[in-house]
């Protein structure tokens, strides 16, 4: 009877350890972007560890977005969100083993630049309104809320000039507005019960700053905002920026990704990737070169996931094309090249999502 019971429990114990290797061979990390193609736009889906392309899936629409960050957007490794600016609609994808399927087309009020998910929420900001979607049973439901975007000096933002949307925690939005030569605009719209309620309260970025543009937000609601066109990054908190703006010798810093206490900021002038620290009070550079994009393109959007910092670049001139930049980081956020750049095979790829 022991014995028995020792080869049953043995037994056990190995169905056990099978059903764990077969979890995790079934998933793989998948680093996603999109074609932004202006007649079909399709997303690109790569496995992060072999850095080959698993899936290319139209969204059903036409891209054509730029100047912008999080064009694609997942939720908890389940949900993948992808802009088609040209065709005024968000594609919404769903994950499925080692891919993803598509889901659903969801309209916005207006041609849609950046997604986030928060709050139970789908929050989709357009050329000029900002709009929340309630997240129903694993789908993206109805809108619940509109606002429009305003400029801090007033007016409407022209086209163009939205750059990003995220939440700050459960009662606040943010959309930042780039309006050069004036120094643009963060929107602060508050949020009831995660759906847009209200104005938006148009906050204009520090005195001898310009453009606000790419965010990461941290647990306790600051925001480390870059203002790209003037070389600074600005902390943002209690819907104000802070008194002190932070320059880290880098040209063209715009885009970003929060690895815990780590922020990495995407410097397109100078082809580089920033670490910075941000608190409640001051934000601390803590490397300016923490990786540079060797492609010889110009960096743009990022995101950060199971220890992989993905970014895109794109070249110019004949035979111009983009590339996928795959990065490792560790618990001091050191980054490390993760094989050879990607070659896209397409000019104006834009957005970058990682999911585990």
């Amino acid at each position: 009877m022991k014995k028995r019971m020792l080869v049953l429990f043995g037994f056990a114990s190995f169905l056990a350890t099978a059903a764990v290797h077969v979890r995790a061979g079934g998933q793989s990390t998948l680093v996603i972007t999109m074609t932004n193609d202006t007649q079909a736009n399709k997303i690109v889906v790569l496995d992060a560890a072999t850095r080959s392309v698993v899936q290319t899936l139209s969204t059903n629409g036409k891209g054509g977005v730029s100047g912008n960050a999080w064009g694609i957007r997942q939720y908890r490794d389940e949900l993948l969100a992808a802009v088609n600016y040209g065709s005024g609609t968000v594609a919404v994808f769903r994950r499925s083993g080692k891919g993803l399927i598509f889901d659903q087309l969801v309209v916005p009020t207006s041609s849609p630049v950046s997604i986030d998910f928060a709050n139970g929420h789908m929050y989709v900001a357009g050329t000029d309104t900002v709009d929340s979607f309630r997240l129903v049973g694993g789908h993206v439901g109805a809108l619940d809320g509109t606002a429009h975007l305003t400029l801090a000096g007033g007016g409407v933002p022209p086209a163009g000039a939205t750059a990003q949307v995220g939440a700050a925690d459960g009662r606040t939005l943010l959309v930042t507005i780039k309006t050069d030569p004036i120094p643009g605009t963060v929107d602060v719209i508050k949020l009831n019960d995660g759906a847009v309620s209200g104005s938006a309260e148009a906050v204009s970025a520090p005195a001898g700053t310009l453009t606000p543009f790419g965010f990461s937000v941290y647990p306790d609601g600051t925001a480390v905002i870059t203002l790209a066109h003037s070389g600074h990054d600005g902390l943002f908190r209690d819907s104000a920026f802070k008194t002190t703006v932070t320059s880290g010798g880098q040209a063209g810093d715009c885009w970003t990704a929060r690895v815990d206490k780590y922020v990495f900021i995407v410097n397109t002038g100078s082809r580089t990737i920033s670490r910075v620290v941000g608190t409640g009070n001051n934000i601390f550079v803590d490397d300016p070169v923490a990786a540079n994009v060797v492609t010889g393109g110009s960096p743009t959007d990022t995101d950060a996931a199971a220890d992989y910092l993905g970014v895109i670049d794109h070249t110019s001139g004949t035979g111009a094309t983009s590339h996928v930049n795959l990065f490792t980081y560790n618990q001091f956020g050191e980054l490390t090249a993760s094989g050879s750049p990607v070659d896209l095979g397409v000019p104006n790829a834009d957005g970058m999502a990682i999911m585990q």
